[in-house]
């Protein structure tokens, strides 16, 4: 295995290559990122530690989405038992799996107690027991500075683990290795994972207005809405398949599993 730094028009490749393997299944790849949101939130209702399992175990469903779409890019149907990829391989790779799904929950939750310095922790129980967003909250300033220093301090925390479960299913690397190796790729990358970001938020953002402007022109002022939340959950399956692209260009060699 060696990193590998790729031209910042990489970028713009994983995500056309991502929307494309989407459509070889595009059925298959919705119905498991839809069973992937579905595990996340049966996580978090548990009582007591549920918000804390719900992160947990993100790294390793992260890891078979990733699988899903290397099995569409060959050709093959993706199954939902697929999603527990992580933990097909041993004693050894499951628990280095949950391990870094146990750092990725503590670390998330130390971002999130961070926060609570700003707006007393408004933001953090919102986010962990949910809530009604109204105008008063989101014109508040110390939410307003507690959301933006969270989303700043999630880009490192996204870095460390964006290959990290990747490369302990198919590189066989202990989880220290692979924490490593995943922000040096981020980093030595930043200009291809720019022009990724970018691209999506143009997506995402586009395909709303969009969808806003067919509603104005239809005189149907319910359609907006109507479509707005199956076509962001369908980007955001594309968006998880193409994440699987940038962990393949930036290592060089084939993963050691298949």
């Amino acid at each position: 295995m060696k990193l590998q730094v790729v031209p910042a028009r990489t970028g713009a490749t994983w995500v056309k290559e991502g929307i494309r393997t989407f459509w070889r299944q595009p059925l298959a790849l919705s119905g498991l990122f839809f069973i992937f949101l579905g595990l996340i939130s049966i996580c978090s209702l548990l009582p007591y530690f549920g918000a804390f399992a719900g992160l947990m175990v993100l790294p390793a469903m992260s890891l078979g989405l990733m699988a899903a779409s290397r099995e569409a890019l060959l050709g093959k149907f993706p199954m939902p038992s697929i999603l527990f990829t992580g933990f097909r391989q041993g004693p050894l790779q499951s628990r280095r799996i949950l391990l870094l799904g146990f750092c990725y929950a503590m670390l998330f939750s130390f971002i999130l107690t961070l926060s609570s310095l700003f707006d007393g922790g408004e933001f953090a129980r919102m986010y962990l027991l949910g809530g009604e967003i109204n105008e008063d909250i989101v014109n508040d300033s110390h939410f307003q500075e507690a959301v933006l220093f969270s989303f700043v301090m999630y880009l490192p925390l996204s870095a460390l683990f964006w290959h990290a479960p990747a490369l302990v299913h198919w590189h066989m690397q202990p989880v220290a290795k692979s924490l490593f190796f995943s922000i040096m790729a981020c980093v030595s990358n930043w200009r291809a994972f720019a022009v990724f970001g970018l691209a999506w938020v143009l997506i995402f953002i586009t395909t709303s207005l969009l969808l806003s402007l067919i509603s104005m022109l239809t005189d149907e002022g319910q359609l907006s809405p109507i479509l707005l939340l199956p076509a962001m959950l369908m980007l955001s399956a594309m968006f998880f398949t193409s994440c699987y692209f940038s962990f393949k260009d930036c290592f060089i060699s084939e993963p050691v599993l298949a």
